[in-house]
């Protein structure tokens, strides 16, 4: 080779190097995703009796959001939200439909002969997704956890939906308990050495004693789920090191069925003492110590958080990756969760009516941080106002994606502190169409919502979240013009949805 093809061939070395560089300074992004984790459990939102020290240096070095808001007040309609970025009066699905049509969808048996009866209501085929999105961009992309957007063969399932590979559960029903008798690999079944059991047992047996611990053990079985998930998901992170990578780690946890490694249930029992135990009265399975495995649960995914942490830092990924800790929806009513003694809504009431399943401030109001060394100023604070519709905007910026239509705004200038660049919303609207109906708008310091509307109610309630938080005493006959906007508001942001029963 003469001096002259030497030359040009190192100045196209060069230049391939350059590029691949250039591609992986695109930062890997982890999205941490937990299931009915309250405004209130970790100790850097205010919980004082279960401990998150990994999650809370994720707090110490990034920015905690305090008016971030999820899809919606329930797990399938809020992860369609953050998933396409439509709010939930444009979204495909607004609630949890089982498509009870399809037969014995709730017998567990059942569903283990036939996974045509597993999964919910499905993402339209080619849905712009998250996934999808970043698939475009050049990311790799893996979603580990729980699914819900789609049942087994249908066009919603993960891989169909922008996911190169996936692992956990596709149903959330079947998510109900953490040892269940398989999970999926992509669009395959992969058995596990535990049986089939009904989540929604009761300790009902001659001659049970719910102070026994041994009445307890059937509950007990091989393989927890939530190791097997968190295996994976270290193994897509070591496989994709080399090039950005998008990760949607979307945790069952600490969704009922109380169920966690002995270990750290222990470790509560030592700490909260003797307790009740629940025995299946309120749903799901029963629990020798309910309040010690409650803590457990959250506990386990923080220490889960903190070694994804030190594999980051080991294998050099960190300073190059944006990772958002949050949850799909306020804190539980059932199951023996008891919202109400943790203090899982916070700043907000916890009691059922007000947590999921509602569209007060304690249903969907979520604890939110980001972290992104070297872009993100660590231990920052922003009352932002901003909702899951607008991830996909933010993400679209990051990775210098034109973003496809959304009803969302990036909130990427408050990340890096240009707070004088950050557009806002006008306001931000909620519906929910289960049990008796729901309708919300957060415009400014002011809380607009429309209960009942499925028993004819039209009066609405007005809450100033400026001197009310808690929402409880309503202002609507003293604000009448702010009453009568917000009622166009809603009008002017709902179209019918497809499917009937996200209809009211």
């Amino acid at each position: 080779m003469n001096i002259e093809k030497l030359i040009i061939a190192c100045s196209l070395f060069s230049c391939s190097v350059m590029q691949a560089q250039k591609v992986v300074q695109r930062p890997n992004i982890i999205y941490i995703l937990m299931d009915d984790l309250g405004y209130g459990d970790l100790q850097c939102y205010g919980q004082q009796k279960i401990e998150t020290p990994n999650i809370d240096k994720l707090r110490e070095n990034g920015m905690k959001f305090t008016q971030h808001y999820s899809g919606s007040p329930v797990s399938a309609a809020s992860r369609c939200v953050l998933m396409t970025g439509m709010h939930s009066g444009h979204s495909q699905i607004r609630g949890n439909d089982e498509m009870a049509s399809r037969g014995a969808v709730s017998n567990y048996d059942s569903m283990y002969v036939h996974k045509e009866l597993e999964g919910q209501y499905p993402l339209k085929a080619g849905t712009m997704t998250l996934g999808r999105m970043l698939q475009q961009a050049g990311y790799v992309t893996g979603c580990f956890g729980k699914w819900g957007l789609g049942y087994p063969g249908s066009e919603g399932v993960p891989n169909k939906q922008g996911f190169d590979s996936f692992f956990g559960y596709n149903c959330q029903r079947q998510a109900h308990t953490y040892y269940p008798p398989f999970l999926y690999d992509n669009d395959q079944r992969i058995y596990l050495k535990n049986r089939v059991m009904n989540p929604h047992s009761e300790l009902l047996e001659a001659g049970a004693d719910p102070y026994n611990s041994a009445s307890y053990d059937k509950y007990v079985q091989k393989e927890y789920a939530n190791d097997l998930i968190f295996d994976r998901l270290l193994s897509f992170v070591d496989q994709h090191k080399t090039s950005p990578f998008f990760v949607m780690w979307t945790t069952p946890l600490p969704h009922v069925s109380l169920q966690a490694p002995e270990r750290w249930v222990q470790y509560y029992v030592k700490k909260f003492g003797d307790e009740k135990p629940y025995t299946g009265e309120k749903g799901y399975l029963p629990c020798r110590y309910p309040h010690a495995t409650y803590a457990a649960m959250i506990s386990y995914f923080d220490e889960q958080v903190g070694k994804l942490l030190d594999k980051l830092k080991k294998d050099g990924l960190y300073d190059n990756t944006l990772i958002v800790y949050t949850s799909d929806n306020g804190p539980t009513f059932n199951g023996g969760s008891d919202s109400p003694w943790f203090n899982s809504g916070g700043l907000f009431n916890s009691e059922y009516g007000w947590g999921k399943c509602f569209l007060h401030e304690g249903g969907i109001r979520v604890p939110a941080i980001f972290i992104w060394p070297g872009k993100i100023a660590p231990n920052t604070e922003t009352d932002h106002i901003c909702s899951f519709q607008d991830i996909m905007p933010t993400f679209a910026e990051i990775v210098k994606r034109k973003c496809p239509p959304t009803d969302g705004i990036s909130f990427l200038p408050t990340l890096l502190g240009e707070k004088d660049k950050q557009l806002a919303h006008a306001f931000l609207y909620w519906e929910f169409p289960d049990l008796d109906g729901e309708k919300a708008i957060r415009w400014g310091k002011w809380k607009g919502l429309l209960k009942n509307i499925k028993k004819g109610n039209t009066k609405m309630l007005l809450f100033d979240l400026d001197n009310d938080i808690k929402e409880e005493h309503d202002v609507a006959a003293k604000y009448p013009d702010v009453v009568k906007k917000m009622e166009i508001m809603m009008k002017q942001s709902t179209v019918p949805a497809e499917n009937k029963k996200f209809r009211m």
